[in-house]
């Protein structure tokens, strides 16, 4: 037997009865603070439990936020219906549908809460069946059309025990929340007990949190760790998605932590821009003052998880949006704050009165848009933000590339499943994963072809050389970061290209001189072939700026050996040489550089670089004014 947690949150009209509902069902009153108790409304949220048993025998733990209907705290509802798997919107039966029913629709319908049970309050009192109708008719054509409508009276109890069951049904046949390693617990409240230190409580959503674990304070970026955690009074190690969650975070002054930041275990960084999808809800009439267009420029009121900030709209594709439209707006951020792409947020207008429209967040980050091809990709995600591939391939798509690690971390996404789409996608060539890159698939063979004719370009143009030096490259390519580029060079050394020393190039490649400069490559080796062992000083050699490329060209071919600043040797009679010292000292014994200058019919000019050379290759070893050979265990 299993335990579901889900987070269930009030809504409708003040004075309809949704705090008394609460306790109804939970034996809690919800009303918690002084001035609620006296005025009888609720002014902030208040929170209480409930533990119901589905047919199946799972056992359903359900927290429940109750909000305050009165339009003056809209700001304080909206803050506990961010996280929430389902609404318990109340209507009273003697006044039916009314203002803050509605705006308190329109604002789960923006917040993307999908499903909601009705309990018609009041019962009691008579006129059931015309407000069932009137609901059913406000319902119509929302996500909500066919939820089930309970009449209750708290005064005689009837319909609660119905509204109960009709509850555990509900969330019996709901998806729990999703674990997608990425905690959020958006503080609803933040205060101090005597002898425990600093406790915040909220709605945890996208990951675990344990005991002991150290966490970051977001917008702030404080770090923290929690010394104990709580769910509705019960000491646990372990909070899973979807608990209402108390943390004590013993070692943080409370002076610093407040509602609307958030708890997490990452690393990221919070933002003051957001690209979004906005809307205006088509339930806004005419004649409502929040049916006026929503103006680019225009400041506003946004809301998002338990935080509030001002923000300046800017609309991408028009200058206005009415009710019933859609549009992708720039969101400049007063205060920055802890958002994810797919998070859901509310925007009402500068004066705090009125819900006028809402939106779902697209980029998280949105300081790096660019350009209309940014548009295009983000207007695509708009149409299914909840679509992992095509968030994954737009994002892509939109920068060229993307480190892998990086890829939509500020998402709802998790990074097993960022993992599979970039396979599905790379299986259907709409990208290419190179090393630790995921790049557009018309990105990559850009460059790809971009490098590739750069090299050939050298092969043909300089034959003579290697390849194109990649510091060349590189420098041609300055403006891809070096991850890109060493990707790239990966790839094609893996196809048919080889790195050669500092360059790279075709593997079939082989470096020869251009025929103009094949009667000076005869005559250097003419010249050094005379006498193979005294050939002519190098600067004897290099007369011209044609010999000086010639020799360079033989030297980096490996056919000449340079073994003195001023002293080359062909190859051939670099090795012929070496194995006639060889030889001399194996059967005379050590000698002189005088006694092998003679012998071999050398100079001191040649031979003096050559056996230091030797020297430092292991072949011999200077002992006094002697060379003597090196044996294997010398080596």
């Amino acid at each position: 037997m299993t335990t579901r947690h889900f987070i269930i949150a009030t809504a409708g009209h003040v004075d309809h009865g949704k705090s008394a509902l609460v306790k109804a069902l939970t034996g809690t009153d919800p009303d918690r603070l002084p001035e609620e108790k006296r005025r009888q409304i609720t002014i902030d949220l208040g929170f209480a439990e409930l533990n119901l048993t589905a047919a199946s025998g799972d056992k359903i733990h359900a927290g429940i936020v109750d909000v305050p209907g009165h339009e003056d705290f809209v700001r304080n509802m909206i803050a506990g219906t961010g996280s929430i798997d389902l609404a318990l919107l109340v209507v009273a039966a003697d006044d039916g549908w009314m203002p803050q029913t509605e705006e308190h629709l329109q604002i789960l319908t923006y917040l993307g809460v999908q499903r909601a049970v009705i309990a018609l309050a009041k019962s009691d009192l008579g006129n059931v069946e015309n407000v069932t109708k009137q609901i059913r008719n406000h319902l119509r054509e929302t996500v909500f059309a066919k939820s089930p409508i309970i009449p209750t009276s708290v005064r005689t109890g009837d319909g609660i025990e119905n509204l109960k069951k009709t509850l555990a049904l509900e969330l019996a046949t709901m998806p729990a929340q999703r674990d997608f390693g990425k905690p959020r617990l958006f503080v609803d409240r933040a205060f101090t007990l005597r002898g425990v230190g600093t406790v915040v409580t909220g709605t945890l959503t996208g990951g675990q949190l344990q005991r002991g674990q150290t966490i970051s304070v977001q917008p702030q970026n404080l770090g923290a760790r929690i010394r104990s955690i709580q769910s509705h009074g019960i000491e646990i190690d372990c909070a899973q998605p979807g608990m209402r969650t108390a943390l004590n975070l013993s070692d943080l002054p409370i002076d610093q932590i407040e509602r609307g930041d958030v708890i997490t275990d990452s690393d990221l960084a919070p933002t003051s821009v957001l690209i979004a999808r906005v809307e205006k809800s088509p339930r806004l009439g005419a004649k409502e003052p929040g049916a006026r267009p929503l103006k680019n420029g225009s400041s506003v009121y946004l809301h998002h998880g338990t935080s509030r900030t001002t923000a300046r709209i800017t609309l991408l594709e028009k200058n206005g949006l009415d009710p019933g439209q859609k549009t992708i707006a720039y969101l400049k951020l007063a205060s920055p704050i802890f958002a994810f792409v797919g998070d859901r947020f509310v925007i009402r207008d500068a004066s705090e009165q009125r819900t006028i429209a809402g939106g779902v967040a697209l980029d998280a980050d949105g300081a790096s848009y660019r350009d209309a091809r940014d548009l295009e990709q983000l207007s695509i995600r708009a149409s299914a933000p909840e679509d992992v591939d095509l968030c994954v391939r737009s994002e892509i798509a939109r920068r060229g590339f993307v480190p892998r690690k990086t890829l939509l971390a500020r998402s709802r996404f998790s990074a097993g499943e960022i993992s599979k789409a970039l396979m599905r996608l790379q299986r259907n060539n709409k990208i290419a994963l190179r090393e630790e890159i995921a790049a557009d698939g018309e990105f990559w063979q850009a460059l790809r072809n971009r490098a590739i004719a750069l090299i050939d370009n050298t092969h043909k143009q300089n034959p003579e050389r290697p390849g194109l030096d990649l510091s060349e490259l590189r420098s041609v390519l300055r403006d891809q970061p070096q991850n890109v580029f060493e990707a790239l060079i990966a790839e094609l050394c893996a196809d048919d290209f080889a790195r050669k020393g500092s360059a790279i190039a075709r593997a079939s490649h082989q470096p020869v001189l251009p025929a103009r400069l094949q009667s000076v490559e005869r005559k250097i080796r003419e010249a050094l072939s005379t006498k193979p062992f005294d050939p002519p000083a190098r600067r004897e050699i290099e007369r011209d700026q044609g010999a000086q490329h010639v020799l360079r060209f033989l030297i980096a071919g490996g056919q000449v050996v340079e073994v003195g600043s001023d002293a080359v040797l062909l190859r051939e009679n670099f090795e012929r040489i070496k194995a006639r010292i060889t030889e001399f000292i194996s059967k005379r014994g050590p000698a002189t550089v005088s006694e092998l200058r003679q012998a071999l019919e050398s100079s001191r000019r040649i031979m003096v670089p050559l056996l230091e050379r030797l020297d430092r290759d292991g072949v011999t070893r200077r002992l006094g004014d002697k060379r003597i050979l090196c044996t294997i265990d010398q080596v």
